[in-house]
């Protein structure tokens, strides 16, 4: 059986990732003004000068039904017997429902509500693949998915709530408390309900503040599988990256992916705003 592994653009994986465990990815769009543009056609840098110039947040809109439809039957022309679809949470879009009614209508395709974002829907994208080159069965793949779902571990450290404000993600009166205190707060991800919440509180610049998050999740989520890990930012430094990685080496990561975030992600979480994302699982023999 061929099993063909789908997410939206929220995934936040380049083309050679994509290629590699080969995922098949619809996009969101992104809606700047007046002008919309598929997830991936601009840049975040663009974006937040489109943020700096107008005072205004990026609107971005889901998967719709007609464009999963349409998603689905392509991959079914092209030889594929059954679909496995990650989702972005559905706490935070609605692109997990339209795919749902969707999926209703045709037969083998399995859609997974992943209470993720960004590279942690990879991290249970790229498991779904490594099962299916096992040569699982698809519902054995799904079941097995699902009870991964709870060990993703997806944060991430920010330098401004700026734009979590701006999205309606955080209060005007958060926002000021952490300018006031030059606050760069942890945002996690809770697989319980697959929302943003707020964890540390971080203070001083943003290369040290990135190393002490770093620390602060490894404390916290010990069991990692050490087979992949993600290094996902919107904007970064290089050297702040590349330490970042030199401290996953030194915990015993073997695969470790730098990313961006793509516009959808970028467009909530705003410039230099850096996370780690891994399965806290332990290890995870197929």
């Amino acid at each position: 059986m061929r099993i063909a592994i789908s997410a939206e653009s929220t995934i936040d994986l380049p083309k050679e990732l994509l290629t590699e465990f080969d995922i098949h990815t619809l996009p969101f769009t992104m809606i700047l003004g007046d002008k919309n543009y598929l997830d991936g056609e601009i840049s975040p840098e663009e974006m937040f000068q489109f943020t700096n110039k107008t005072g205004k947040l990026p609107k971005t809109s889901a998967v719709n039904e007609f464009q999963f439809e349409e998603h689905f039957d392509k991959l079914k022309e092209e030889g594929y017997d059954a679909i496995i679809h990650f989702s972005l949470s559905s706490a935070l879009s609605s692109a997990y429902k339209n795919a749902c009614r969707v999926a209703a209508r045709k037969e083998n395709i399995f859609v997974i509500d992943t209470k993720s974002l960004s590279t942690g829907i990879a991290l249970q994208a790229i498991y779904a693949r490594r099962l299916a080159q096992k040569g699982f069965d698809v519902s054995v793949i799904y079941e097995k998915c699902l009870t991964r779902i709870p060990s993703d571990q997806a944060s991430f450290v920010l330098e401004s709530v700026k734009f979590l404000y701006k999205g309606g993600r955080c209060s005007m009166l958060s926002m000021l408390g952490a300018n006031l205190l030059q606050i760069k707060p942890e945002i996690i991800v809770k697989t319980d309900s697959g929302k943003m919440v707020s964890g540390r509180k971080y203070r001083g610049k943003f290369n040290k503040v990135v190393m002490d998050y770093v620390e602060g999740v490894l404390s916290t989520f010990t069991t990692p599988d050490k087979e992949f890990v993600f290094i996902t930012y919107s904007t970064a430094p290089d050297e702040v990256v590349e330490q970042v990685k030199e401290r996953l080496q030194q915990e015993g990561f073997r695969h470790i992916y730098p990313t961006r975030a793509g516009g959808t992600i970028s467009s909530h979480c705003g410039p230099n705003c850096l996370g780690i994302l891994y399965i806290n699982d332990g290890e995870h023999p197929l």
